[in-house]
């Protein structure tokens, strides 16, 4: 503008009106300079339970523990996991990356249109109207609609962003989990709030997820309790809700009271029952049984009462709990979100979960229970991927006969010893990235040696079947009086079962890795595939790879054969005898 005027004024009044300008801008700096230095205003704690600023730039690790936030809500825990946090040495639990302190006006201009795609006057301005921001803010920017996100370790950043622990290595360093120096103490004493046990179990893993310890300990404290609250003394009787979660992976077909009175018949059988005040079905994803859970759990616990969350790992309670958050955090509030991960141990230490129970009652999760009689706890976190079981489960059934074997992946095997009828039904429950083959028993050997590691995965390579530990078999005598439906499972802790369905009396060995628990029991699900499955492997990824990989083995050495006369196959050799073993089948 200022060129525009110079070029039409003479030299003369070009100065004047040059010196005019420069007056202007040293009136309006020496004004500026005048002008009071507004105080920064101080950005909000990043952590909602915990300001950092309290403490140095360096924070310590504490003595590696698992006590969680029980004894002081306000310490410096992981919302997700809880770990004792600390920035000071990466290598070791419970490292975080404190977040950059950043100007809370960082945001302000950002709902303005940038220059090039604004017109010169905006069509509001043009027609007389001014649009004042709705929260009163001139900026025209909100800034207390953003949610603070709270501050979690690298573990659970990992956890929720990519799904996986990039080291793995670092969990080693915690003790274990001692569930009665933590909890069970808690429960057994005679004094103080009043208890409520939630028992976390896994449907499709029931009898691998069911924590015996915790239902023989609750148990003996009411028995202990009882007498002594029956006589006018303190006596603290815990209250036992049994839950059972992920019954969305069992077949629509499955009744509901069918399913609670097979649980509870298994719960008498494991000495729960008796002692156990309520029984839930549950699903957290689709959130059936949530409403009926929480009313129930509110009730028990009182204003002041304690509940506590226990299962197994991997039985679904940080995923459970925080489904309930979001059903009964509708109306607001702070609710803690825990790290939820199909990794078995994801929470680490004790959590204290607000924004749940109404009043002074405390909500806390506790770390799954490690039970080494599942086989989940012996293979890597690719293994596990694959037993893992994420969607609803199907039946893949097989009409066999005496002398004839079925294998799960490289896990599990079946052998029809001796029966009293000429055919069996059984159907296989599992994961359904777990490939299946069936032969005669006579190869079952021949299999193991050839094709564990390969197409029968999991265990994920040759050398992992030997990590694996010693094959050992165990021996089962079943009878039915129906082949229309199963009569007893034949269940492995961590993988899944076989179901048998027969009219007589049947003599089955059993394979699988020496330590994993193997249980009898009355069917589960009765129900049986109304198509069979036919000899040999089951179509997967798993046996397209190392079908691929075998025909490629073939092809080099059929080559050098051809380059070289004097390099031949010996007899004995394993590409022949798997070629051999697939046409038998």
């Amino acid at each position: 503008m200022v060129i525009l005027i110079a070029r039409t004024l003479s030299t003369s009044q070009k100065l004047k009106h040059s010196l005019y300008s420069l007056s202007q801008l040293f009136t309006f700096a020496q004004h500026q300079q005048s002008l009071p230095t507004p105080k920064p205003k101080t950005p909000p704690p990043p952590f909602p339970f915990f300001n950092f600023k309290s403490f140095s730039s360096s924070i310590p690790s504490l003595p590696f523990t698992r006590d969680g936030n029980y004894e002081e809500p306000t310490s410096l825990v992981c919302p997700g996991c809880g770990v004792h946090m600390q920035n000071s040495n990466p290598k070791h639990p419970g490292f975080f990356l404190k977040p950059s302190e950043k100007n809370p006006d960082y945001h302000s201009h950002t709902h303005l249109v940038h220059i090039a795609q604004e017109s010169e006057f905006p069509g509001s301005l043009k027609r007389g109207l001014v649009i004042q921001p709705e929260s009163g803010d001139e900026s025209g920017f909100d800034s207390g609609r953003r949610p603070e996100r709270p501050v979690v370790c690298a573990r659970c950043h990992s956890l929720r962003h990519y799904g996986k622990v990039k080291d793995p290595t670092v969990e080693n360093l915690l003790p274990d989990f001692d569930f009665d120096h933590t909890v069970g103490r808690r429960l057994a004493s005679t004094g103080g709030t009043r208890s409520v046990v939630l028992m976390v179990v896994d449907a499709t893993d029931f009898d691998g997820s069911f924590p015996r310890k915790v239902a023989r300990l609750v148990s003996e404290t009411i028995e202990e309790n009882s007498g002594a609250w029956k006589q006018g003394k303190s006596g603290n009787l815990p209250r036992m809700v049994m839950v059972v979660t992920k019954i969305d992976l069992l077949p629509t077909e499955l009744s509901p009271t069918r399913l609670e009175h097979w649980v509870r018949q298994r719960a008498r059988e494991g000495g729960a029952a008796s002692k156990m005040t309520n029984v839930h079905m549950v699903s957290a994803v689709r959130d059936w049984g949530l409403k009926n859970l929480v009313e129930d759990v509110v009730k028990l616990a009182g204003p002041r009462g304690n509940v506590w969350a226990i299962g197994a790992q991997n039985a679904g309670k940080s995923t459970l709990l925080n489904s309930i958050g979001k059903h009964v955090g509708e109306g607001g509030g702070k609710i803690t979100h825990l790290t939820e991960a199909p990794v078995p141990g994801t929470t680490l230490g004790i959590i204290r979960v607000e924004g749940i129970l109404p009043g002074q009652g405390k909500l806390f999760d506790t770390p799954g229970l490690l039970h080494p009689h599942q086989i989940t706890t012996r293979l890597t976190r690719e293994e596990q991927k694959l037993v893992h079981i994420s969607k609803e489960l199907r039946p893949r059934t097989y009409r066999i006969k005496a002398g004839h074997t079925v294998h799960i992946a490289g896990l599990m095997r079946l052998d029809i010893e001796e029966s009293s009828v000429d055919s069996i039904y059984i159907t296989v429950w599992a994961s359904p990235y777990l490939p299946l083959h069936m032969g005669k028993t006579e190869n079952a050997q021949i299999m193991q040696e050839e094709h564990f590691g390969l197409q029968l995965q999991p265990p994920i390579g040759e050398k992992r079947v030997e990590e694996l530990g010693k094959w050992v078999r165990r021996e089962f005598r079943v009878c039915g009086n129906s082949w229309d439906s199963s009569s007893v499972d034949i269940a492995a802790s961590g993988l899944g079962w076989f179901a048998v369905g027969l009219k007589g009396e049947a003599v089955l060995g059993v394979w699988t890795y020496e330590g994993v628990d193997v249980v009898l029991r009355n069917s589960l699900i009765p129900y049986r595939s109304h198509t069979f499955e036919v000899a040999g492997f089951t179509v997967s990824k798993i046996v397209s790879k190392a079908d691929q990989a075998l025909n490629k083995r073939r092809q080099n050495e059929k080559k050098r054969k051809q380059s070289d006369p004097k390099v031949s196959v010996p007899a004995d050799s394993p590409i022949l005898t798997v070629g051999a073993d697939l046409n038998s089948c």
